[in-house]
């Protein structure tokens, strides 16, 4: 897998080379969504050989797979439905994300669950447990993570001081990632290995065979700002072996039009096989390319807020997982600060903008402090994020055009169109394969997932986080720069093997490696990287999807701003115009997001964001 950085050039060289798709030359699939699972199916693709385009309408993991509870879990909730497979399909992923295909990224998280009930909850709860780890021992390769363990009153105590009054309990393990970076991982190692992808480019309408197909002048996007030094990835029909194309039908889609929301420029994409793989944005497209019946999904909203770690006493990597009424609840340990949620709700709003209420912190709040023995209130909240859970309905009339399981379906549109929705995080490998085998099934059907040995990009440097003791003190410039062993190891835990990109780019600027203003866990070597390599495109992008600001910082990352915008301006080419805009784009979106936040309903929230914008 060759380096795949994602800029401005990286992306024209991207859109170039799906423009120059034709109906005689066409993609072999195209997947529309740039969350986890269409991420996912692109590398899957990719992988097989298969010329592979992805397109994304805003930022990469910009909707529901940047406000996951970022975990990475077999679904111990799951085994009281007694759905077995599933529960060991997770089980199975987790162990593969932990041990070879993603180390760099995801790390075990030990979670201490108290009963409420000492005798019932011990023999009912720790049998669950006991099954949860001989599933995994079963399906995985090697031992992930440790076995559990029973807990008496005063060793819950011990484990986790600032539950309150624990009548015992069971410590097990599952893992934890960032979910946005590792959508970013997914999507780099796909263009690695031959795709064409590029965010903030929107499917506008959908092309049929034989049909009056809309008008393009000469299919070619707008020139670039930037001269192409990438070659061109993904090129289509990269794959070798195409039978000969198939006579006109006007039911079958053959492609997408799109227009670049950089730029406004619109052109047609042509692909023998289109994937959606837009969550809750699923029924939109279903509408718009005329499928007559399809998936329906319903969005489900899910809220975490963030406090400060020293609110809650607990020693570094143990979290608390416990009952509610309507959820789950989780206090997950995240670096510096606690993460805590999740609620699950109905959102009838528009999909575009999951927005935290007063009334969604205020019911995480009560639900922890039932368990905590230090009361949280309003003033310890750092940060809050909402997002949009796909839960998928029953299909009506499904047929072996159809694969549903409980967790996520694949489903035939119109030929040349599938659709792939609910699922979760931590089986994105298992969704993606599921949905390139269906859409391609007929024309490749000897074509396999490769993906279950295939590391993801910065994973070979995930050794790195054992030895970095040795490297802190043997390395002068680790030692020259004034990094100590806490932000070496949140880097190594961020960047893996692609650690090195960044040394490079601090050994070539010394700057780089001071604390960021605003935002002194982070180091400006990050800003830059997120414009240079990791497909950051305005100032939000950096922010709250690759610095994680949105619920990292009080003021969410408005003081961060200036200065960031600075350090990315010249790798983006902002003019001074240019970067005070972004700024002050950045300062009204945090300004209406803290106003929904002041709503008691939804609607009232998205009334309050909608009234904060238009008067900035």
């Amino acid at each position: 897998m060759r380096p795949a950085p994602l800029n401005p050039t990286t992306r024209s060289a991207s859109l170039r080379a799906l423009a120059r798709s034709s109906a005689a030359t066409p993609l072999d699939v195209l997947v529309v969504g740039g969350g986890v699972t269409g991420a996912g199916i692109a590398l899957d693709a990719a992988a097989r050989g298969l010329g592979t385009g992805l397109v994304e309408a805003g930022d990469w993991a910009q909707g529901t797979s940047s406000r996951s509870s970022k975990l990475v879990h077999g679904g111990l909730r799951y085994l009281e439905m007694l759905d077995f497979p599933l529960v060991a399909e997770a089980l199975r992923e987790r162990d593969l994300l932990l041990t070879r295909l993603a180390p760099h990224l995801v790390h075990p998280v030990s979670f201490v669950l108290p009963f409420s009930s000492p005798l019932a909850d011990r023999a009912y709860v720790g049998s669950g447990v006991t099954l949860y780890d001989v599933m995994s021992a079963r399906v995985g390769q090697r031992r992930a993570v440790p076995v559990h363990r029973h807990l008496g009153p005063g060793q819950v105590k011990d484990r986790f001081p600032g539950l309150h009054a624990p009548h015992g309990g069971i410590e097990y393990f599952d893992a934890q990632v960032d979910d946005a970076r590792l959508v970013l991982t997914l999507v780099r190692s796909a263009v690695g290995l031959g795709a064409s992808a590029a965010s903030r480019v929107r499917v506008t309408d959908y092309l049929r065979d034989g049909a009056d197909q809309p008008g393009h002048p000469g299919n070619q996007p707008g020139q670039p700002d930037h001269p192409d030094q990438a070659g061109r990835p993904g090129a289509p029909g990269d794959s070798g072996d195409h039978p000969g194309q198939p006579a006109p039908d006007s039911s079958r889609i053959s492609g997408v039009r799109v227009r670049d929301e950089e730029t406004g420029e619109s052109f047609v994409i042509h692909a023998r096989a289109t994937i959606l793989a837009t969550g809750v944005w699923t029924g939109r497209q279903q509408e718009a390319a005329g499928a007559r019946s399809g998936l329906e999904v319903l969005a489900s909203k899910g809220i975490h807020v963030t406090v400060p770690r020293d609110r809650i006493d607990a020693p570094a990597g143990v979290g608390v997982i416990t009952r509610t009424e309507a959820s789950v609840l989780f206090i997950i340990p995240w670096g510096d600060l606690w993460l805590i949620g999740t609620t699950d709700t109905p959102w009838t709003e528009d999909v575009d903008s999951p927005l935290v209420t007063s009334s969604d912190i205020g019911r995480v709040l009560d639900q922890a402090n039932e368990v905590l023995a230090t009361t949280l209130t309003r003033s310890d909240v750092v940060g809050a994020y909402a997002g949009l859970r796909p839960l998928l309905q029953p299909v009506d009339g499904a047929d072996d055009s159809t694969q549903v399981s409980r967790e996520h379906a694949v489903m035939e549109l119109a030929p040349g169109l599938s659709a792939i929705a609910g699922g979760k995080l931590t089986t994105y490998r298992v969704m993606a394969a599921d949905a390139v085998d269906f859409a391609v099934r007929g024309r490749f059907p000897k074509s396999r997932s490769r993906t279950e040995d295939l590391p993801l990009l910065g994973a070979d440097g995930a050794d790195l986080a054992g030895s970095r003791r040795s490297l802190l003190l043997a390395d002068r410039t680790l030692r020259g720069h004034g990094w100590d062993e806490a932000r070496l190891d949140r880097l190594l835990g961020r960047y893996g093997g692609r650690f090195a990109d960044l040394l490079t780019l601090v050994e070539a600027d010394p700057a780089l490696a001071a604390p960021l203003d605003g935002a002194p866990h982070c180091i400006a070597a990050e800003a830059v990287y997120a414009a240079r390599a990791e497909g950051a495109l305005h100032l939000e992008d950096v922010l709250h999807r690759r610095l994680r600001l949105e619920f990292e910082t009080p003021d969410r990352g408005v003081a961060a701003a200036p200065g960031v915008a600075e350090l990315v301006a010249p790798v983006l080419g902002w003019s001074p115009d240019r970067t005070q805009e972004e700024v002050a784009a950045f300062v009204a979106t945090v300004d209406a997001l803290l106003a929904a936040e002041t709503a008691t309903t939804d609607a009232e929230a998205v009334a309050a964001f909608r009234e904060s914008v238009a008067f900035r």
